[in-house]
This record gives C-alpha cells, structure tokens and sequence, in this order.
C-alpha cells in the first residue's frame, strides 16, 4: 500500500491534469493569518517559509502573499517535501535561508532542531452536533471512561464538543495537543504521545479506557490503536458524519509486525533508511542503532534515498532487513510490496537487545528508545560465545546467534578488514556487499576482453525515444 511518504510516483504520473481550484474565501479564519503574522513579526523573522501539502497548494500563493502584505518579510513556499509532508522540511527552509517555518495543514508535531516553528492545521468543518449524537450512539453508558482523541485538523472543535459531552459523562476525558516536549515532567497517569497530552484518573489505567477518534482513517489512526492496544476504539469520520467501532484486528497487526522481528534477528546485513532530517534526535538514534548492530554482530549501512519505494531499496540486494527513522506517524511503513522487510527502531531493539522483551506496549517514537527516554533499556554485558545460550529461528529453522559482542573488540582497528585469500599471499579486503556480489550467478554486463570481434562505429538511431527516424522500418 503507498502512502504520500512511500510512493514509487506512479500516481502522480497517472494523475488528471486538471485548472487548479480557486482559493478559500475566508483566509484569514481557515490558515489563521493574524496569528501567524503574529509570531513572524514577534521573532522578527525577515525570511520565512511556508509548508504546504499537496491538498492546500491552490492556497499557496493568496497566503503567501497576504502574509507578506501583514509582515513585510520576504516569503517562500515550499510546495514539495523532502520526506513526509507531516514533517517540518528543515532541508527546504535552510536552502531558501529561511529565519523560521509556517507549517500547514496535517503533521505529526515532532519536534524540529533547529528552526522555529508555527502549526496552522487548518480549521477543517466538523458538524459537532454529529459527532455528539455518535458518541452517545456509540457509548449509551453514561459512567463510560472514554478519552477522546482528534486529527489536528479538528482540535479546533474540540472545546465545544467538550462543553457538550462533560455534563453528560462525568468520566470522559479530552486530550490536549501541544508542540514540542513539556518543560515539566509527566505526571502520574498522565499520557504524552503524538503530540497529544491528558490526564487519566482510572484505577486500572489506560487500559480501564475506551477511545474516540474524531478523524478520517489513516496512519494516525494506525498509531494510535497500536500504541494504546489494551484499549477498544470508535471513530467519528468528519467527511461522512458517521461513527463506527473500529474493526481493525490489533493482534493480527501486532503478529505481522513481529514476524519482522524474527527477520531482523536472522538478518546479517542491515541497512538503516534516513526517512527524516529534521526530526529532533535523528543523529542520536542513528549512532544508537549502529551500536546496537555492531555489538549484535550485524554489518550496517547508512541510506539516504529521500522518500523509500520498492524501486529505490530493489537496488540494495546485500541488505537482509531495513530500519526506517522516519517520525512517529511515518515510522509503520507496509513493506509488503517491498524486496525485503522494513523495521521500525523499536522492531529492531527487540531483534537485537536481549534485555528488551515484548511487553505487550508497542513504541513508534524512536525518541523513547535514547538514553534518559521513558523507554531506554541499556544493553547487557557481553557473554562469550562459548557460554551463550543457543537459538533457532522460528523462519529457516536454523541456528542462530544472539549473544552480543564486546564493544571494544566489535571496533576492529582498519587493517584487520585485509585477509590472506589463499597461499600465494594476495591480498582481499572482506566485505558483504563484495561477498554477495560473488555469490551471484549474474553479475552484470561482462567485458570478455579477447572474445569479442573488433567491429567499425556505425551509424546508430536517430530521434527520440517514442518516434525513432527509422521506427517501423527494417534497420539496415
């Protein structure tokens, strides 16, 4: 399944050409001009960007330049991204030497490193009184614990379907969305995830809660259910005004994503996908999960192909399994039309780290797994070949090791990468790419120097690719 972070542009190149639609006509409401002027002039930003997704483009330019007209700064837009558009493109901004970032539209609020942001979500329409009417269809018990979960595109709504439902449910609970990490530290019971915080007051938990979702489906949705598992979910679809229980099979999405797993732990070559530059930490878990594979004994390599499609990884046959650091709303990337599985951090640290054990919470914020996280477990001390404890994968039926390494004996020093090859000394340098390729029956287009006759140049074709000179003719 391709979504706007993995597409191989087959959609795009199919797509209708069609005139481009007028622009809204309140403006100023729907992208919240004053308060973006605002903050630019507040900063005293002289440069800004402005991120659009594909769906507000027709908007771009009005914005653009009404906000000029309110600040006076000189503006940019940024009509494309360089991974997924939930993300703020910190890459595109610093190209146009951007002061500081407006985002529109949808976004999984990961915190940026460098730029100072604004999230405009948009006000999408939401009939509250709908959306009320579900929820008692859905819920008919009025001492329900249900938390009420939102996209961003209708946290604008949310403090009126609230002054609807609390008098009726004295138990039910909003969340909150906020931007970046609160200064202060959780507190007991309280949830931070997604960017959504609130507070839940059950004697069991979470897990004594049901969920309400107001939003379209989609990966945010997908996150959600996978993150808070123990929970049951409803939905309230805006565009359709029709509530409905969530029938997606948790466990048998958890299943697949840990038959991953049991892939990454036979995988001797990993290749580590950089889905994202701007996402705060990035670097961190980059070194952390190169760590962790070499102690695991693994060989890593480092890709950056922008946005992943099955055309682009094809390309990479040595690789046995990829691990995607990418955000949280993009990190569940559906492999299944991919060469080899892609793995999300977390997957990978349950493959790898023998201390980490599946606990029944799935973690899709790779921040969580850095030291000093909520979730970082420290690796275990290095056990010698000898003493560890065999394993079989449950995949090929083989055996397989999972003890780890010494770090100081994992880092070899560079000479030791050449070997004797055979008794008359020549020299080769080990590699698994250099390995694979040997094993391969077809290597390439082969020169056979001395096996090919010597011809003269001649005259090839002449034309472009669909309408050759001599197209339909016989060449002579």
């Amino acid at each position: 399944m391709a979504t706007a972070f993995s597409s191989d542009g087959e959609a795009a190149l199919r797509r209708e050409l069609r005139p481009a639609a007028a622009p809204r006509g309140d403006l100023d409401g729907f992208y919240e001009v004053g308060r973006a002027a605002a903050f630019v002039r507040g900063g005293g930003f002289r440069k800004v960007a402005l991120q659009f997704p594909d769906e507000l483009l027709a908007d771009a330019a009005a914005v653009a330049a009404r906000m000029e007209a309110e600040t006076g700064a000189e503006v940019y837009v940024l009509g494309d991204t360089t991974y997924g558009s939930c993300c703020v493109d910190e890459v595109a901004a610093e190209h146009a030497c951007a002061e500081a970032v407006l985002h529109y539209g949808p976004a999984c609020l990961s915190p940026c490193r460098k730029l100072p942001v604004l999230h405009v979500f948009g006000k999408q329409p939401l009939d509250i009184g709908r959306c009320a009417e579900a929820f008692r269809e859905l819920y008919p018990d009025r001492q329900s614990r249900v938390v009420v979960l939102s996209d961003v595109v209708y946290a604008h709504a949310m403090g009126e379907l609230e002054q609807q439902l609390c008098p009726e449910y004295p138990h039910i609970i909003f969340s909150r969305v906020v931007y970046g990490d609160p200064p202060d530290p959780a507190l007991p019971g309280e949830e931070r995830q997604f960017g959504r915080q609130f507070l839940v007051e059950a004697p069991e938990g979470l897990q004594d809660c049901a969920m309400f979702y107001v939003g379209t489906e989609g990966l945010t949705l997908t996150n959600f259910m996978l993150t808070w598992n123990r929970c049951s979910f409803s939905s309230f679809d805006p565009t359709t005004n029709c509530g409905r229980r969530e029938t997606l099979n948790v466990n048998r999405a958890l299943m697949r994503r840990l038959y991953l797993v049991e892939r990454a732990r036979d995988a001797q070559v990993v290749g580590i996908l950089v889905g994202t530059l701007g996402v705060a930490g990035y670097l961190d878990v980059l070194q952390h999960l190169r760590e962790l594979l070499r102690r695991a004994g693994k060989r890593s390599y480092t890709l950056a192909v922008g946005k992943p499609n099955p055309a682009k990884l094809a390309n990479f046959l040595e690789v046995d399994v990829f691990v995607l650091v990418a955000c949280a709303q993009n990190s569940l990337l559906d492999s299944s039309d991919f060469y080899r599985p892609v793995v999300t951090p977390y997957e990978l640290e349950l493959a790898c780290n023998p201390a980490r054990e599946w606990t029944g919470n799935y973690l899709t914020d790779f921040r969580d797994l850095l030291p000093g996280a909520c979730a970082h477990v420290e690796l275990p001390p290095a056990i010698p070949a000898a003493e560890a404890v065999p394993d079989v994968s449950l995949i090929t039926g083989e055996m397989r090791a999972t003890h780890l390494c010494d770090s100081r004996a994992s880092q070899l020093p560079p000479s030791t990468t050449l070997a004797c090859r055979d008794q008359t000394s020549a020299l080769a340098e080990i590699s698994p790419a250099a390995s694979f390729l040997e094993s391969r029956s077809w290597r390439g287009l082969e020169q056979q120097l001395g096996q090919t006759p010597v011809s003269k140049a001649v005259q090839g074709r002449r034309g472009i690719a669909i309408a050759y000179e001599d197209e339909g003719r016989e060449q002579s």
